[in-house]
């Protein structure tokens, strides 16, 4: 048994539908219902009625969804008494964001609210949009740093989350300012493929780039000669002279001012998108609430 299926029973219940619950719970459709069929293998009986519209209990899920209530609300009870009962030299407040994250934004937001943490343990937690959602959800983080654009496949549901907006940022295609390409002011003079240093596609980024190409009506020539899970290697590997690549520009700037590289190709290339601090409507922790209050929006 993993108490995982039992807050799927419970947001099944609520939504009456497999696609809506799969949402809420950020997985994919078909992994929500092996889920829950994992679950009627273990009850040994059907949970589900299948053919009704919205989706139905059957009486066994509808015994089993009382439970399942009462044992996630008990077991989040005495997880929030757990970490009430932490020392003074334990962590306080977690902060969950992606990598790029927690070295540019989440950096400048510490800076500003070190008046108001005055020091309190604060832990940095970093992975991919979907796992840091379901931190979240789990009671594993108390804030999560997010990008936010309409084609980033993983959102948070605004029934079950709040959000601020913290900062505008853009991802520039940028190169090392000595590379060949980086004479030419339009993609359409480059003759050759342009060696395309691309993220992972389990990085929010690797959307909003892919998405971007596809819209463009006359697109650059790109040949992928690097794939990697890291803004930062990315940032490195430009650096270095291997090629062009779409980076923030909270992350990318610097090197820009320093002359490192350059932005190439105008501002019809850049990706506008938002940085949003993301909770729970539920009540946190009394530094994580307090945090929350005190952090500024744009």
């Amino acid at each position: 048994m993993d108490i995982k299926w039992l807050e799927d029973l419970i947001a099944l219940a609520q939504t009456g539908s497999l696609s809506r619950a799969a949402a809420l719970r950020h997985v994919t459709h078909p992994a929500f219902g092996r889920r829950i069929r994992a679950l009627e293998n273990w009850a040994g009986v059907p949970l589900l009625d299948r053919q009704t519209s919205p989706l139905r209990l059957t009486e066994a899920g509808t015994r089993l969804l009382a439970q399942a209530d009462q044992t996630v609300q008990d077991l989040r009870d005495v997880r929030e008494e757990l970490k009430d009962s932490l020392s003074s030299a334990d962590f306080h407040l977690t902060v969950a964001a992606g990598r790029t994250l927690a070295r540019t934004v989440v950096a400048d937001w510490l800076t500003a609210m070190k008046p108001h943490l005055r020091q309190a343990p604060v832990r940095i937690r970093t992975n991919s949009l979907a796992t840091t959602l379901q931190w979240i959800d789990a009671g594993e983080a108390d804030l999560l740093f997010a990008y936010h654009h309409p084609v980033i496949a993983v959102r948070p549901s605004g029934r079950h989350f709040l959000h601020k907006t913290l900062a505008r940022d853009k991802l520039v295609p940028v190169m090392r300012a000595d590379h060949p390409v980086a004479a030419h002011s339009s993609y359409q003079q480059t003759g050759s493929p342009v060696p395309y240093l691309a993220y992972d596609g389990s990085l929010a980024l690797a959307g909003l780039v892919t998405d971007h190409l596809a819209r463009t009506a006359i697109k650059p020539r790109l040949k992928k000669v690097i794939e990697a899970d890291s803004a930062d290697a990315l940032l490195e590997y430009a650096l270095k002279g291997l090629g062009i690549c779409w980076l923030p520009w909270s992350l990318a700037g610097g090197a820009c001012r320093a002359g490192q590289l350059v932005s190439v190709w105008g501002r019809a290339m850049e990706i506008p998108f938002e940085v949003r601090l993301l909770r729970l409507r539920r009540k946190l922790g009394p530094l994580a609430e307090s945090t929350w209050n005190e952090t500024s929006t744009l």
